[in-house]
């Protein structure tokens, strides 16, 4: 599966004192790195993040912030300069996830499930759902013909249903997920089903031995 790779200026969040810095990033195999400015990219990234092991969120009330975060581990806090810019990015960053998607959950099958876990993959199916829809309007508008009904852009039309199906494979992977984590819940927590209660007359009565019948 193809990967969509993206390029562009961010506002990242630095500390305090700094602020919000714009930075210039580029995903490539799915691998998200930044740089003070697209000239210092021969100078080597700053950082970087793989997409195959974070998790991406949108933030609820700015409608262009996004957060990368890994957890115990690493988080990017980034601004695109308008909503449509930030829908963008997440199409680029969750197609990328998505076509890695297969490799990060085969690595953490034998990993017990936890209340952490199955929330993040609950994140990542609202985040995957907005995208998903977002995709299905991309495709609409590729085989939509302009007024002077030229045919559809083919290369547009392969790129759109190539993100789809991404963004799909990725949906159905982690609701799998969701499904063997609420499985597993249950085993662990699994109860035996408590002895009948016997009546009173019955308990501690000694059988009556069998004995054979001349017929």
């Amino acid at each position: 599966m193809r990967q969509l790779d993206m390029e562009g200026s961010l506002l990242k969040w630095t500390n305090y004192l700094s602020g919000w810095q714009p930075r210039y990033f580029v995903l490539d195999r799915g691998i998200l790195s930044y740089y003070d400015s697209q000239d210092d990219i021969d100078k080597g990234s700053k950082g970087s993040i793989k997409m195959a092991v974070c998790e991406i969120r949108v933030h609820q009330a700015d409608s262009c912030r996004m957060d990368l975060y890994i957890p115990k581990e690493q988080c990017f806090y980034l601004r695109a300069d308008n909503a449509a810019d930030r829908q963008r990015w997440l199409v680029a960053l969750g197609s990328a996830k998505a076509c890695l998607g297969d490799s990060a959950t085969q690595k953490s099958k034998d990993v017990l499930p936890d209340n952490e876990s199955l929330s993040r993959k609950l994140s990542e199916l609202r985040l995957f759902c907005d995208l998903l829809m977002g995709q299905v309007a991309e495709v609409k508008e590729a085989v939509t013909t302009d007024e002077a009904g030229s045919a559809p852009n083919k290369e547009k039309l392969n790129t759109a249903c190539t993100n789809l199906e991404g963004t799909c494979s990725y949906i159905c992977s982690t609701l799998d997920d969701c499904i063997k984590y609420v499985n597993t819940y249950l085993h662990l927590h699994k109860q035996d089903p408590p002895l009948p209660i016997l009546p009173g007359d019955v308990v501690g009565t000694k059988l009556p031995q069998s004995r054979k019948v001349l017929l």
